[in-house]
């Protein structure tokens, strides 16, 4: 009897250790939804009719978050424009809106849906929540009336918001977000007056969240993330992919890399409108990812996450991204560089003549460094070396430096920075540097067939991205992505409509 004494306070000891490791992760889910649209009008329809395909929409993820909730999930995000879509004009939203009060009310749509006027997707959503124990976040659009006290009232008398909802488990309101930094196309919504900073706490860490086009700029993005320290970040987003350096699945892992948080990217499916990727993004690269333009089919991710990313062994280090890059003597160029378009980004390019070599291809005050080794160069693929040190953007213009390995369409060197979404050509060994004039720079590796390469490649403290043991599919692209936010250019378009 007296042996078993030490046994049990042993197996007690294990369990409670087993409980603290188990409040230190959570799992978490994101729904690449097939979004039910609206056809396309000027005229308002009615709310009836509006309400009816919102639950059309919420059918569907009402069935996703019972089945996430079912494998465990703790959370769920769902796109942006997920209820109801984006093919709109300021007035024919009107009808799809609610007025979503502040979090501070302390309300639970689910059992008091009157409280502050009809809410019958709140409601919903509430329920979906409270019936299922589990966090969801979801886009809806918020009304706000004013009148002429307010010199910034647009003249239909209110502000529309593209707006991000949280409800927690018990169906409570814990957030409320308003997209400040609004696509071009999205006219049917206002642009807030100043960003707002959401953050929430949860048994699980520190949640922040912001939008789609939001994760391009300093604010909200970054604040949350520097200021804010937030563990997690919510991102509803319906992101269309822009090849090279901007499809959903790469852009957003590279940037959850370069901050070093968790990022839940939850987007819109439709193939039409180069609509798909979502996925689970933690500091050392995808938990969990989904890129789909083959079907027509939405799409639930589960994966568990560090809840404090930062306590984790395997945390990434700080980086000094140009440290590498400055240490060293330019490399000798072949043949000179020549200019190509990527998109309308005018790139300074170097061909990779060689199937091995030491480049140096500047812009501006970027220089990129390249060391390679390709490991089956195929004779109908031509590579470059390419560097951008400007602003982008036709009417909001922001600015990049970006250092990249780029496949070109053709053998054509005019095609290099056209897109380009397979290849065949493999790499024994590449390593990537530049001579950033920013802390924030976001390393992206692409594949063939537009795939991530997790566990493939690395960071290295002096900024030097690099392959780890070669890549084991063709690759498209291996880039660093630099945001030098200061020097954006004053937003034209951030006034009340």
């Amino acid at each position: 009897m007296l042996s078993s004494q030490p046994l049990l306070h042993a197996g007690v000891f294990a369990l409670t250790v087993l409980q603290a490791l188990a409040s230190n992760t959570f799992i978490a889910a994101v729904y690449e939804h097939a979004v039910i649209l609206p056809a396309p009008t000027y005229k308002p329809v009615s709310p009836d009719d509006a309400l009816a395909l919102m639950n059309k929409n919420m059918d569907v993820l009402e069935g996703a978050i019972k089945e996430a909730a079912q494998q465990g999930a703790h959370i769920i995000v769902t796109p942006e424009d997920g209820i109801y879509g984006w093919q709109f004009t300021r007035q024919s939203i009107y009808p799809y809106l609610e007025d979503i009060p502040a979090p501070e009310v302390n309300w639970i749509p689910c059992t008091e849906p009157s409280r502050f006027g009809p809410a019958p997707v709140q409601e919903r959503l509430s329920c979906m929540a409270r019936n299922n124990s589990i966090y969801v976040v979801a886009n809806i659009g918020d009304k706000k009336s004013c009148n002429s006290s307010d010199p910034d009232c647009p003249s239909d008398g209110r502000y529309q918001y593209n707006t991000d909802v949280v409800f927690d488990p018990e169906g409570k309101l814990v957030a409320r977000y308003h997209k400040y930094n609004l696509f071009r196309g999205e006219t049917q919504f206002n642009y807030p007056k100043e960003p707002e900073i959401v953050t929430f706490e949860t048994p699980f860490g520190k949640f922040g969240i912001f939008t789609c086009f939001d994760i391009l700029f300093h604010e909200p993005a970054v604040v949350l993330v520097d200021k804010m320290q937030v563990d997690t970040v919510l991102f509803p987003t319906a992101w269309m992919n822009v090849l090279p350096f901007l499809t959903a699945v790469e852009f957003h892992s590279a940037w959850a890399m370069g901050m070093r948080v968790n990022l839940l990217s939850a987007n819109t499916h439709n193939i039409n409108f180069s609509m798909t990727g979502d996925g689970l993004f933690t500091p050392e690269g995808p938990a969990a990812y989904h890129y789909d333009t083959g079907t027509e089919e939405g799409r639930l991710l589960l994966a568990e996450l560090n809840a404090h990313p930062y306590l984790s062994p395997t945390y990434p280090p700080a980086i000094n991204w140009s440290s590498y890059a400055t240490s060293i003597k330019k490399f000798p160029g072949e043949n000179g560089t020549f200019l190509g378009s990527v998109r309308r980004d005018i790139f300074t390019f170097g061909e990779l003549r060689r199937q091995a070599g030491n480049y140096t291809v500047c812009q501006g005050d970027l220089c990129c460094h390249l060391a390679y080794q390709m490991s089956n160069e195929s004779k109908n693929e031509v590579y470059v070396l390419g560097a951008f040190d400007g602003l982008h953007g036709s009417l909001i213009k922001y600015h990049w430096q970006i250092c990249t390995l780029l496949k070109c369409k053709s053998t054509d060197l005019d095609t290099c920075g056209q897109p380009v979404e397979m290849a065949q050509t493999k790499f024994e060994m590449f390593s990537l540097s530049g001579t950033f004039g920013t802390n924030y720079v976001f390393p992206e590796v692409l594949c063939s067939g537009v795939q991530l390469a997790p566990g493939e490649f690395e960071v290295l403290r002096d900024g030097r991205l690099k392959s780890k043991h070669g890549t084991s599919k063709p690759l498209i692209t291996a880039t660093l992505f630099g945001r030098l936010y200061e020097k954006d250019l004053p937003h034209p378009l951030r006034t009340s409509r």
